[in-house]
């Protein structure tokens, strides 16, 4: 078979110099691609609402939140695991809910108050949760505990079950690679409130 006979109908009508041309309904937009295609990329200007304080950053359109947080704003507590949303390293909180801070980009948060494990302790007062995973062992190397203690405290305020499969399932996006699943539930479930 032929590519001619694979593509739909009016494939080669549709993509004809599609490579050369780039199509944008916005006038702003129209700009930055002219900005984009001189430089090879474009910056904007985002307030971003991180663990507290407002901080204003130009940052590239391209850039993902994890490596803006990472890179720009120098918050390594943030991991960059898979970098593909699999493995739950880079879980941050934003506007309350956990995100895979990987698979977004950062100009999509302007305003939006994002909390890091930076974030999470009070001083020198660790977070119930943080103190929860010390006292019980939820750890080995530690690469993937930050992303696994803020699915836990958001997992705090979400719809979860309370058996200890409800608790698996709802941190199932978070995967340690040391093995500690026993002892993350084990933290989890000592933070939970007891069933009514």
């Amino acid at each position: 078979m032929t590519r001619k006979e694979l593509d739909p109908p009016n494939f080669q009508q549709m993509t004809a110099g599609a490579s050369n041309v780039a199509v944008y309904p916005h006038e702003e937009f129209r700009h930055a691609a002219a900005v984009a295609l001189a430089s090879g990329g474009i910056t904007r200007a985002v307030t971003l609402k991180v663990n507290g304080p407002a901080r204003q950053l130009d940052v590239d359109t391209r850039a993902t939140l994890l490596d803006t947080l990472r890179e720009q704003l120098m918050l390594f507590g943030t991991k960059k695991g898979c970098d593909h949303g699999q493995c739950g390293a880079c879980t941050v909180h934003v506007n309350g809910r956990r995100i895979n801070s990987c698979l977004t980009l950062a100009v999509m948060h302007d305003g939006d108050e994002i909390t890091t494990i930076e974030g999470l302790a009070a001083g020198d007062e660790l977070h119930p949760m943080q103190a929860a995973f010390v006292e019980r062992d939820a750890f080995q190397c530690g690469y993937c505990t930050p992303g696994q203690i803020m699915s836990a405290t958001a997992l705090l305020k979400e719809p979860c079950g309370p058996s200890e499969e409800d608790i698996r399932e709802c941190m199932s996006g978070n995967i340690c690679r040391c093995g500690a699943y026993p002892h993350i539930v084990e933290a989890v479930k000592s933070q939970r409130a007891p069933a009514k």
